[in-house]
């Protein structure tokens, strides 16, 4: 695999989403989540949710990069329209504002690593027109994706893995699990990741208006009331 695919893939990319728990810390805090058993629950019900919608903008977002150029031939560019549509219909997909927030803090500092690792490549075109100095994380992901060679599935996959790998990782730190015990349990989730980036790879051929737009309707109100809260490990 290209190296800088694996640096995009690596958690530890500094990309601040360390900063983030993807509603765990709020559900811990309400006694919605437990143990590790609530955990790999948690994650299975985001992989069929914001996993689902995030994997398929990605994929879409890694396709519209990449664009339909033949062998040989240079690759046309891409209307800005197209990007600030794909950006505009996540953002109606993501009702929550602190969740919409999250997501933008998190493509920002994604498009910031990669005018680090990718100086060469036209980091512009992909989010110039977006309607916000950052677009959504899934979006620049998938454009990154494709800048460093990969394919709408890899997007997907990355997408699905870190609906899951964000949560898991801050349990660690909010629950004091052992970090073996969530790896495996991780592990044991890899058929239903492989499964949502399939599905979402699959819908990313169509139009952004016919993405996935599943949702948690619980995880939204409960990102929106973490922002009430007095004491604070994560941002989100």
């Amino acid at each position: 695999m290209n190296p800088v695919l694996l640096l995009l893939l690596d958690s530890r990319a500094p990309t601040g989403a360390h900063n983030h728990s993807g509603g765990m810390e709020v559900a811990v805090s309400q006694g919605l989540v437990a143990g590790l058993a609530d955990v790999e629950e948690f994650c299975r019900g985001r992989l069929r949710t914001s996993g689902q919608v995030a994997a398929a903008f990605a994929a879409a977002a890694c396709g519209l990069q990449l664009g339909p150029a033949a062998v040989g031939q240079a690759r046309p560019a891409v209307p800005a329209e197209e990007w600030a549509l794909l950006d505009t219909e996540f953002n109606a997909r993501t009702p929550s504002e602190a969740m919409r927030a999250a997501s933008r803090q998190l493509g920002g500092g994604l498009r910031r690593l990669l005018r680090v690792i990718l100086p060469d490549a036209d980091l512009q075109t992909p989010w110039a027109e977006c309607p916000s100095p950052a677009p959504h994380h899934p979006l620049v992901l998938g454009a990154g994706i494709a800048l460093a060679g990969g394919s709408p599935e890899l997007a997907a996959k990355a997408a699905a893995l870190a609906a899951c790998s964000g949560p898991a990782s801050a349990a660690v730190r909010l629950l004091g699990l052992d970090p073996f015990a969530v790896q495996a349990m991780l592990a044991r989730l890899a058929p239903d990741i492989d499964d949502c980036a399939a599905v979402a790879a699959q819908s990313a051929a169509g139009p952004p208006r016919s993405l996935a737009c599943a949702g948690a309707p619980a995880l939204d109100l409960l990102a929106d009331f973490h922002l009430t809260a007095e004491v604070r490990l994560f941002a989100s």
